[in-house]
């Protein structure tokens, strides 16, 4: 009789009640930290836009036409004070 036991076929994957609601738990806490990293985000791109919208006043120096004296080469036989004109030290 014990060779007429009926076996039933054992399923391969037999997920328990607690497998569905950890990854539910788990899908549902991701979907919410990318809100979260969503909205800081553009909450900075707009504070960054507000910051470039508005006018930048940059000062400039008003042009005399005056140029810087060009670079006169001096003999290198000793130290010079960087003065104009150089003063020799040594």
């Amino acid at each position: 009789m014990a060779s007429k036991i009926k076996r039933e076929k054992q399923r391969n994957q037999v997920k328990s009640r607690f497998y569905y609601i950890f990854w539910g738990a788990a899908t549902v806490s991701v979907f919410a930290g990318q809100l979260y990293v969503g909205t800081g985000y553009r909450a900075l791109a707009r504070g960054l836009k507000a910051i470039t919208d508005g006018y930048i006043v940059i000062p400039l120096k008003r042009d005399t036409g005056e140029r810087p004296k060009a670079w006169r080469p001096y003999p290198d036989d000793g130290l010079w004070h960087p003065t104009d004109p150089p003063q020799r030290i040594w």
